[in-house]
């Protein structure tokens, strides 16, 4: 019996599918340098996915740029390189912290109420939580990440690779600590980055202050003279 073609594409009925498949057939991963052998002749192309922060699922701007990177990594693929595309997830501190504390408000609760331990305590079950979606979209993407290198920034070895790197920058005098305008949260009792700060325009006066002098002297070397 012939069946009727749809009038409209349905992603749901196709995508879901084939990006299932393609992650239980890890098609995506690449062998880890001490099982690679015939393949190590083929050139190499290795990207690193931005890893999203936990504070919430992806939007639109992260589906434009995994689309991008998915569109170059899988041509790299067609052109034979051994393509090789990391994903993670980052914690993003403050950030998460802020969105935790918001879901506490709502409870009527503090952090300074829960205490440290709950309080770090919750805010991994909202990484937990939200870490899981964002990889759940990922994959319903499609995009092809070799699974089995997924990481988070505040896993072990990414911990310690932080601090070498953060000691030996310090060390080559690239870094250092000094006296700094910073932005100060007294809600959250911490310094935050420019991205979290909320800018409002005032309206203000420029003033000019004129100090009076009293002579004036004048030095004079040969033909030289400075007032």
């Amino acid at each position: 019996m012939p069946r009727d073609q749809p009038k409209a594409y349905d992603p749901a009925a196709i995508e879901a599918r084939w990006a299932a498949y393609w992650v239980e057939e890890a098609l995506f991963d690449q062998p880890h340098a001490a099982d690679a052998t015939s393949a190590s002749d083929s050139p190499v192309f290795t990207m690193l996915l931005p890893p999203p922060n936990v504070t919430g699922r992806l939007h639109m701007g992260h589906m434009l740029e995994h689309t991008e990177m998915d569109i170059l990594t899988r041509w790299r693929r067609m052109c034979g390189d051994l393509a090789l595309w990391i994903p993670g997830t980052d914690h993003a501190g403050i950030a998460t912290q802020l969105m935790v504390e918001r879901q506490l408000a709502e409870e009527h609760k503090t952090r300074q109420q829960l205490g440290r331990e709950a309080f770090v305590e919750r805010v991994w079950q909202w990484k937990q939580h939200y870490g899981v979606a964002i990889l759940d979209q990922m994959r319903r993407l499609g995009t092809s990440v070799d699974w089995s290198r997924e990481y988070f920034t505040m896993d072990g070895p990414r911990s310690l690779a932080v601090r070498e790197a953060f000691v030996r920058l310090h060390e080559q005098g690239l870094i250092y600590r000094g006296a700094y305008i910073v932005n100060w949260c007294p809600r959250c009792q911490t310094a935050i980055s420019d991205l979290e700060v909320i800018h409002e325009e005032q309206q203000g006066k420029l003033w000019e202050i004129r100090y009076p002098r009293r002579g004036r002297r004048r030095i004079c070397h040969g033909s030289d003279h400075a007032a």
